[in-house]
């Protein structure tokens, strides 16, 4: 989720603690790491931090791209890394984790985690600390607001004097600054939304495609509408230690074969909506 789009924040308290603390939630089953199962050797001479599983680092909840459902992380992310896990021979286990950790690569330093995925925005900022994968996913930030404000625009939120929100250390939150506000930064999308809803802000800027799922809710579609699309130019990656080419190779391969073989076109449409090939993120893209 980047330099418009980033993507939230966090303290990344001591590293050894904040990986204590961190919420370890199993896509699927998973591999002692122990070793027991075999090398941490995957197909293709991936090496991974612990045998038998691919190990994601991500921040939770952020709907349609992870969050838990049922009792189980599950979305558009999630599900595109399920296919570099089968295709390394493995089963997919999910870390929740600081987003600070994203922007730094720290976790991925530290070897506890594999790769990160959380709808993170590809910048030139970003990458002097990991590297990103191929785009997998072109993103636009979206103003929604109560439709009681009487706000019609972004630009309406500072005319009337309502207070705009976003969420801290992302993309959405560094636009709105660079247009002169001074949002109030909440700590995840789910607290961005709820603070819309109960009133403490009157519009928040926030990436479309959290919204078009929020919106699907007819409560949340009766009380509040999108009044700007804010098209950024920003794009998604998926991003693994510095030169872990290996693994970025493998990443970079289902990626493209999901596009050639419509499996991305089939899971974009069941987490994200319609699909439109014509817009959606190409390698030569970022």
């Amino acid at each position: 989720m980047n330099t418009l789009l980033g993507r939230r924040s966090r303290t990344l308290a001591a590293t050894t603690a904040t990986a204590a603390i961190a919420l370890a939630l199993v896509a699927g089953c998973t591999s002692s790491d122990s070793g027991g199962s075999g090398s941490k050797t995957a197909a293709g001479g991936v090496e991974l931090v612990k045998a038998g599983q691919l190990t994601t680092c991500t921040h939770l909840p952020y709907p349609p791209f992870q969050s838990e459902i049922d009792g189980k992380v599950q979305g558009f992310d999630v599900s595109l890394i399920d296919l570099v896990a089968k295709n390394l021979g493995v089963k997919q286990t999910i870390l929740d984790t600081p987003f600070e950790n994203f922007k730094t690569g720290a976790f991925l330093n530290a070897d506890e985690c594999d790769l990160a995925a959380a709808g993170m925005t590809i910048t030139a900022e970003r990458k002097k600390n990991v590297d990103f994968s191929d785009p997998y996913f072109d993103a636009t930030q979206a103003v929604l607001v109560d439709k009681k404000s009487g706000i019609t625009s972004l630009a309406d939120v500072k005319t009337k004097g309502k207070k705009l929100g976003a969420q801290a250390q992302t993309t959405g939150e560094d636009y709105a600054r660079s247009k002169g506000f001074d949002p109030v930064s909440f700590e995840s999308s789910d607290a961005v939304l709820n603070g819309l809803r109960t009133g403490q802000v009157q519009a928040v800027i926030i990436d479309y495609p959290v919204v078009q799922g929020w919106l699907k809710t007819k409560a949340n579609a009766d009380a509040f509408q999108v009044v700007d699309n804010l098209n950024t130019g920003e794009q998604y990656g998926f991003t693994v230690k510095k030169g872990n080419t290996k693994l970025l190779a493998a990443v970079n391969k289902a990626i493209k074969d999901a596009k050639a073989d419509g499996t991305y076109k089939k899971l974009y449409e069941k987490w994200i909506g319609p699909y439109d090939a014509s817009v959606t993120a190409s390698p030569s893209a970022s």
